[in-house]
């Protein structure tokens, strides 16, 4: 056997696990520092201005001024909070965004003379669940830190932030049983295989895709479930009280969830470092070639969804906690509840049917989603649920109410004192 397709083990494994280390984390920390400056250059695009653009050439150097402002300012801390913990909160949020990226594969394995080296931090065969178990570990650095502020728009933020993570954690792991369903493994690069045989998630399980989008704009308290950290409610929510690098560390832990999250969902249901529309990269003899090809696919697909994070945060209103809390439990667990059986019944009928792995099953479970979807939004939606601003009274009676407002009003009055004077 070609030495170039054997894993490398020994010492060899334990130098090349240090290169990754020491290249990936030092790539991962500057891609979150420059996604401030993206976040500013996409607002800035949809509001129609500049956005920063005199610190470097075009603005590049305004996360390094970010960095080094945060650094010279001095550190605040409550007299009445609790000191260790509110040191250690941002420390636990940021660690844990950094280490859930550690099992996804972002490229196909790259051959050396020692042995094929894996393009993932740590190749697990349990990958998936590795990343769910530490990402859930992150809601305990924002309740620590809202508790130990001892604050009480700190404290509801915490509490806003553990109650909705925990609400959509439950729906973000069951949006991932139908992939398991669909591959047989829980590990990230057999994923990433099955989709590269048998079509991509996102059309085999374009519910599970969709749900899993929201599960992760909740999780990583984006807009519009920035609840934990509403300005107009909390004035900054959980971190009120912090200031200079920790204040900033929660921001990078926003940023880095973000990173890992477009990576998941890239990997999941997009086919990862997967090329469209080929197998010359998952078939034959591995390459560096094939290796930078399908970095680069995987950098694009993370960086739509990085994207489409920071579009929606500029475009849609916030939810009310109300609406946030019904939607997890109301509406996304019992629809994923339904849809685990279904596709669990559709795969035992195509394996019935001796139908496996290809297109035409990729067609079949295209149609029944299309099925779910439609059935979803034009029946039982038609654009109330799932709208920010629902109401549960009947047309006729807002107008009514709508009326007595007007003839209420000091303009109705003095029209009619006029009418009556005249």
């Amino acid at each position: 056997m070609n030495p170039m397709h054997i894993p490398v083990t020994g010492t060899a494994f334990l130098i090349a696990s240090a290169v990754k280390l020491l290249v990936f984390f030092s790539v991962y920390l500057v891609t979150v520092a420059m996604l401030t400056l993206a976040e500013r250059k996409v607002s800035a695009w949809i509001q129609d201005r500049h956005g920063p653009n005199r610190t470097g050439p075009g603005g590049l150097l305004q996360p390094a001024a970010d960095g080094l402002k945060n650094l010279m300012k001095e550190e605040l801390q409550p007299s009445a909070g609790h000191g260790v913990l509110f040191t250690l909160a941002p420390a636990i949020a940021f660690c844990t965004a950094l280490v859930s990226w550690a099992v996804i594969p972002f490229a196909a394995p790259m051959p050396t003379p020692w042995g094929l080296v894996p393009m993932a931090l740590a190749e697990l065969p349990v990958g998936f669940l590795f990343t769910l178990a530490i990402g859930s570990l992150g809601v305990y650095g924002i309740t620590l830190a809202g508790w130990a502020s001892n604050n009480k728009y700190s404290l509801l933020g915490g509490l806003r932030s553990s109650a909705q993570m925990v609400s959509y954690e439950i729906a973000m792991g069951m949006s991932i049983i139908p992939v398991l369903l669909l591959t047989g493994n829980v590990a990230l690069d057999g994923i990433i295989r099955q989709q590269a045989a048998g079509g991509w998630n996102v059309l085999n399980l374009t519910v599970a895709f969709f749900v899993f989008v929201l599960a992760a704009f909740a999780e990583t308290n984006r807009l519009p479930f920035d609840l934990p950290e509403a300005e107009s409610e909390l004035v900054a929510g959980y971190h009120t009280e912090y200031s200079s690098m920790r204040f900033s560390m929660f921001f990078i832990a926003e940023y880095a969830n973000m990173l890992t999250a477009a990576g998941l969902m890239a990997t999941l249901f997009l086919g990862g470092w997967d090329i469209p529309f080929t197998r010359w990269d998952d078939t034959g003899d591995p390459s560096v070639l094939k290796t930078l090809a399908t970095l680069g696919s995987f950098v694009a697909k993370a960086g739509f969804f990085l994207f489409f994070f920071m579009w929606i945060r500029w475009t849609l209103p916030r939810f009310r906690y109300d609406q946030l809390m019904s939607l997890g439990w109301k509406v996304l667990l019992p629809l994923m509840l339904g849809y685990i059986v279904l596709v669990a019944s559709v795969l035992l009928a195509l394996q019935a049917a001796g139908i496996g792995a290809g297109w035409l099953r990729t067609l079949v479970l295209l149609g029944m989603n299309v099925v779910v979807l439609g059935g979803l939004f034009l029946v039982v939606d038609r654009g109330r649920l799932l709208s920010p601003t629902t109401s549960r009274l009947k047309r006729i009676d807002v107008d009514r109410l709508r009326a007595r407002a007007a003839d209420r009003s000091p303009l109705a009055a003095g029209t009619r004192a006029e009418l009556m004077g005249d």
